[in-house]
């Protein structure tokens, strides 16, 4: 997996293609079905320069694996706190690519508009390929948010503090459970999205998608190591 010829490689590059893309982010609801969605995570070993990216097929109906695919590679940008997509994109990318059907929706473990600059990763996706995204994160990155109620479904604005701007919610998929945190990424609105995202999260807090696209990218990148450290 090659790392493209113009991928940007400085900080400065990166900042900018984010200012050129962000315009570009529909964060309205078209009117394409949603059957296959797909889940899509990254695993790094830094120590190593080796990158991999997992994508997981589903049926929204019943969860159950469609298909899966992974992708391993060098690590194409370093670590930058609101730049991580650039270091995940060429990964993802191919990993998504190496499936047999496109998915209707993809999540992506991580943000969308919830971003300094409204262009996650999951929003630098959708813009990129012109799929549906959403971004499900784990915690609410520099944005406030009240703790939704206790009940599964509640939810409560992501907020910018420096603007006041709702980028995203807090949403309750499990009673009891800390939240997560749901962003538009491109081509959905944001009651899509968390609709979605409860959809995806039956049984568990992370949806189904990250679960087993996190586990996927696991599995690959212990794999990868295996096959390339010399043994005894």
């Amino acid at each position: 997996m090659p790392i493209p010829a113009d991928w940007p490689t400085t900080e400065a590059q990166a900042l900018a293609e984010q200012e050129r893309l962000r315009p570009l982010v529909r964060a309205q609801d078209d009117d394409t079905p949603a059957r296959l969605i797909a889940g899509v995570d990254v695993a790094y070993d830094d120590d190593h320069d080796l990158v991999v990216a997992a994508a997981v097929l589903l049926d929204r109906d019943t969860l159950d694996v469609v298909e899966e695919a992974t992708a391993v590679g060098r690590i194409a940008f370093p670590y930058v706190p609101g730049l991580l997509a650039f270091r995940e994109l060429p990964a993802v990318l191919d990993a998504l690519a190496a499936l047999t059907r496109t998915p209707d929706t993809v999540v992506c473990d991580g943000y969308g508009l919830a971003h300094p600059r409204r262009l996650g990763l999951a929003s630098h996706l959708g813009v990129h390929t012109g799929l549906r995204t959403l971004g499900v994160a784990k915690t609410p990155f520099t944005f406030t948010h009240h703790e939704p109620a206790p009940e599964r479904g509640s939810s409560t604005p992501l907020t910018d503090p420096a603007t006041g701007e709702e980028v995203g919610r807090a949403v309750r998929t499990r009673p009891g459970v800390k939240p997560v945190f749901v962003s538009v990424g491109h081509r959905i609105g944001l009651d899509t999205a968390v609709r979605t995202t409860l959809d995806l999260a039956r049984r568990y807090r992370l949806p189904e998608t990250t679960r087993h696209a996190d586990s996927l990218c696991r599995r690959a990148l212990a794999e990868a190591l295996r096959t390339r450290t010399p043994t005894n």
